[in-house]
């Protein structure tokens, strides 16, 4: 982005042209996130973390074990929570509840569907998502810059040509705003009770496209036309 201290006016030897450069691209997603809730529930604080370890475990293993799949494996938080009585004197405790969440960041979308399932699968394990992202630095961003600059530059072209003459130079080139893909929004949530002994097939996962739209303001000088 250039952006002169000073912008010489416009005169008729030198008169200028301002436009403005957009570029919109829908392309594939790079990267899918999946979160991961395990809970355990019990009325004894040891046994209750206990059995939230033990399936935290199982989690972890069974992410990993997608090996390079998997480019990202992280704990959000973790939480074990005491229930009061809702009757009694005192600071009873009728259970004790405990949670624990994972994010997962997967940039092979063939084993995704067949991951998210087996989490499921798994005891009192929630699954959310996916939710589909581009890489920050992904090419699609430079991709879009460098749309939206032709854009502008055939655009104050087009301008010059209409008035019979060329452009000159270029006096400026702001970026007024590279727009990423929104924000996931909902997702898929799965949940099983993890008691049967079948195992459920693979998701069949669609990845969603994703949008990704840049804007320029460019300024040139044009030789002067004759009118």
């Amino acid at each position: 982005m250039t952006t002169p201290r000073s912008t010489p006016h416009p005169t008729p030897e030198a008169p200028q042209v301002a436009v403005r450069g957009e570029a919109r691209l829908d392309v594939d997603p790079e990267i899918a996130r999946v979160g991961v809730t395990i809970s355990a529930r019990g009325t004894d604080r040891t046994t209750t973390l206990a059995d939230l370890t033990r399936r935290n475990t199982l989690a972890l293993d069974l992410i990993k074990s997608y090996g390079r799949a998997v480019e990202n494996l992280e704990t959000g938080s973790f939480s074990i929570t005491p229930e009061p009585a809702k009757h009694g004197r005192g600071e009873r405790v009728r259970a004790y509840q405990g949670h624990v969440h994972l994010t997962a960041e997967l940039g092979d979308f063939t084993a995704l569907g067949e991951l998210v399932t087996r989490l499921a699968d798994l005891d009192l394990t929630r699954v959310d998502g996916p939710w589909w992202a581009l890489r920050p630095d992904s090419p699609a961003y430079a991709e879009a810059r460098r749309t939206a600059v032709g854009e502008a530059v055939q655009r104050a072209r087009a301008y010059a040509d209409a008035l019979g003459t060329s452009l000159a130079a270029l006096l400026e080139l702001s970026d007024t705003g590279l727009v990423p893909p929104p924000a996931p929004v909902g997702g898929m949530r799965m949940a099983f009770a993890a008691e049967s002994v079948d195992t459920a097939p693979p998701l069949d996962l669609e990845p969603q496209r994703q949008t990704v739209t840049a804007e320029v303001m460019a300024r040139f000088t044009m030789t002067p036309p004759t009118l």
